[in-house]
């Protein structure tokens, strides 16, 4: 039976070869063939590489005079491929690149030309893998050919050695980043600013700033603080006994020996500003005093390792020649003694700021106030302050002040506001932070038949009620609201210029509209800062922007109803939901 079956399969087998005119002679006609070539191959192959070798053997054992004719031979050719069209395109495409020598493009095309054409069987250069050469294999690094697998490797790995150049550009972090800043300006930076941007970039590299002047160190200062560029190396380009001011914003490299080093080689300071000199210790202020320094403009920041033994002993030898001291986060010294001593010694102030110095207590502002020829003062605390001792210090210097900035005032209450309506008539800049006692009615009689000039700068930020349970407050209401509001833009809205009034959460829609209405023109409003308020929508910043012509910067964070603002051609919007997806727009208001 099986042999029946077998003997009709190849009876089928046959007539379908015959029906599709294949002969089974010829397949095996043919794969004997195939055999024979490739045992051909490999004999002319290895005739081949015997050839090389004798080759090589004679070129080791040829007569001088034979390895004269060969050069020469040799150098004839090179000669005639470099008048070729071939060399001279070749050496187009490379020029710049480190394989653009002629002598090297001419030996190359040179061994092209000798190489196996197209069909014939090669080895590969990397792997030793025999191959069929094709019109696109590939040359290796020591000239033979590679293989297609070789080939895309050394390709793969030429593409990360080469990587892509791509052209200058502003990605939307540097742009979120300028905007924070408060930057919206379209186009190119100005030559000044691209300029020293560079310097910045290839700080490393520089030696020396020549004679660069002050307002362009002072830039590059900024710039290398923020990139926590500033180390000792660096702080040399900016030490100048010409200059008499320095201002490094982030000293936190740097080490006793190079503050030291500012007042070796600057020895006609006048004007010095360090902020966060962590290792500035009582050695430094020692030396200092020792340089008999004819410093006016002080600023000190986080200097904690000073101690209150080392202030006073600077207050005592340059306090009456000290016109400005600024001072801040400072909380192992800087005690009442000491703020005493300073205003024993520094009669001469006309700009006092204190920041953040966690001993001050009440002893300091009863101090402060015998400093009757303060114009600036910014005080920050930390410790709870009796308010009657806040009053004794407005009443003695708010005659002369022309800047007044208390933070960290928490339980004052309307006496103070009444305080200031009543003591300082020459303000230009108030802020009154963070307070939660006021009220709304003591803002608005503050400000209502205020003999105070216009102020231009003001921050009222965060005095409001706290009580989360109650988001929309007494009845009376705490902080400034909307009659506070209205009160202070009829009085200074058209000269100031910076306003402030974050989380001042009971302002009313109908205070902002009425603040805002169509006509009215605040001219010189270039920052403001409505933050927290949940009121504000897209309406209501289009009437700020149709009012405010000359603005730049508009914070909104937390105002979740600023969704589809258009904003005018060069105002930088900070907040709202959209605001990372577009930064300007053209306005149609």
């Amino acid at each position: 039976m099986l042999k029946v079956y077998l003997l009709a399969l190849h009876s089928a087998l046959t007539d379908f070869l015959a029906s599709n005119n294949i002969s089974a002679a010829q397949i095996q006609e043919d794969h004997q063939r195939r055999v024979r070539e490739a045992e051909t191959q490999e004999i002319n192959e290895g005739n081949s590489n015997s050839q090389d070798d004798r080759e090589s053997e004679e070129n080791a054992s040829e007569s001088p005079e034979q390895k004269k004719k060969r050069k020469r031979k040799e150098t004839a050719t090179l000669a005639k491929i470099k008048q070729s069209k071939e060399f001279a395109r070749r050496k187009s495409r490379r020029v710049g690149e480190p394989d653009d020598d002629d002598e090297f493009i001419a030996r190359e095309l040179m061994y092209e030309k000798s190489r196996p054409l197209p069909g014939q069987l090669e080895h590969c250069e990397v792997c030793g893998k025999r191959f069929t050469v094709t019109p696109y294999s590939k040359t290796g690094p020591n000239g033979g050919l590679l293989c297609a697998k070789c080939s895309k490797e050394v390709a793969n790995d030429d593409k990360k050695a080469k990587a892509k150049k791509r052209g200058p550009r502003t990605g939307r972090r540097q742009n979120q980043s300028n905007l924070l800043d408060g930057l919206a300006q379209q186009g190119a930076l100005s030559l000044a600013e691209m300029c020293t941007k560079k310097v910045a970039d290839n700080i490393n590299d520089i030696e020396e700033f020549g004679d660069l002047p002050s307002q362009l160190l002072h830039r590059l200062s900024q710039i290398l603080s923020k990139r926590r560029a500033l180390t000792p190396r660096t702080l040399n380009l900016f030490l100048r006994p010409d200059l008499e001011s320095i201002d490094i914003y982030d000293a936190a490299k740097l080490e006793a020996d190079d503050f030291q080093k500012i007042f070796t080689f600057m020895p006609t300071l006048r004007h010095v500003n360090l902020r966060f000199a962590g290792q500035m210790k009582d050695g430094v202020l020692e030396y200092m005093l020792d340089r008999d320094l004819k410093i006016k403009h002080l600023h000190l920041d986080s200097a904690n390792l000073v101690s209150d033994s080392h202030w006073q002993r600077l207050f005592q030898k340059l306090g009456p020649q000290l016109e400005s001291l600024k001072l801040s986060n400072l909380d192992s010294s800087f005690d009442d003694e000491t703020v005493g001593t300073m205003s024993r010694y520094c009669t001469g102030l006309r700009r006092l700021k204190l920041k953040y110095c966690w001993k001050m207590g009440n002893g300091s502002l009863q101090a402060i106030s015998d400093l009757t020829s303060l114009e600036h003062l910014s005080l920050s605390f930390v410790q709870d302050m009796d308010a009657e001792k806040l009053l004794e210090l407005i009443s003695g210097v708010g005659s002369n002040l022309r800047t007044l900035s208390l933070q960290g005032f928490p339980n004052a209450d309307d006496r103070l506001l009444d305080a200031i309506h009543t003591s300082c008539q020459n303000l230009t800049k108030l802020r009154f932070s963070g307070n939660v006692v006021c009220t709304d009615k003591g803002f608005s009689s503050m400000f209502t038949g205020w003999s105070n000039c216009p102020l231009e700068y003001v921050d009222l930020s965060s005095t409001r009620d706290v009580d989360n349970s109650n988001p929309d407050g007494p009845t009376e209401a705490t902080g400034l609201a909307s009659e506070g509001l209205v009160a202070l833009m009829n009085h200074s809205g058209f000269r100031i210029q910076r306003l402030d009034i974050s989380s001042c959460r009971h302002v009313s829609r109908a205070a902002f509209e009425e603040i805002f209405a169509d006509g009215k023109i605040y001219p010189q409003l270039k920052e403001l800062d409505v933050s927290f308020h949940t009121i504000m929508d897209d309406y209501l910043v289009g009437c700020i922007f149709r009012c405010c012509p000359e603005l730049k910067k508009m914070i909104a964070f937390a105002c979740f109803n600023v969704r589809d603002a258009q904003v005018p051609n060069g105002v930088a919007l900070i907040g709202g939901l959209k605001a990372q997806n577009t930064i300007i727009v053209e306005s149609t208001v």
